[in-house]
């Protein structure tokens, strides 16, 4: 039985953290980037260090987004909170003149 790290959102497109797995991938992402932020910006302030970090953090949020979703308990789509029967219009009780 697989265990689910994430679960699709409520709100928007992906998915969010529900167990200390999920949150230690997605923290550790952030610190990751952070880091390697700092080190660039500390240590080289050229065109190359920026290419760099840029890569690295497409590569970062990459494998967060495969990792999040083979661990997410349903598929991603885009949602509106308004749960499955959602269809689109609003009824109000009020006349539009």
């Amino acid at each position: 039985m697989t265990r689910y790290w994430f679960r699709p959102k409520r709100y928007g497109y992906g998915a969010a953290p529900i167990t200390w797995e999920g949150w230690a991938v997605t923290i550790g992402t952030v610190l990751a980037m952070i880091g390697v932020s700092l080190f660039f910006r500390i240590e080289s302030k050229s065109f190359w260090a920026l290419a760099a970090l840029l890569i690295f953090d497409l590569i970062a949020i990459a494998m967060l987004a495969v990792v999040s979703r083979r661990r997410t308990n349903g598929e991603w789509r885009m949602a509106n909170g308004a749960g499955a029967n959602f269809t689109g219009i609003r009824k109000t009780n009020h006349v539009v003149s």
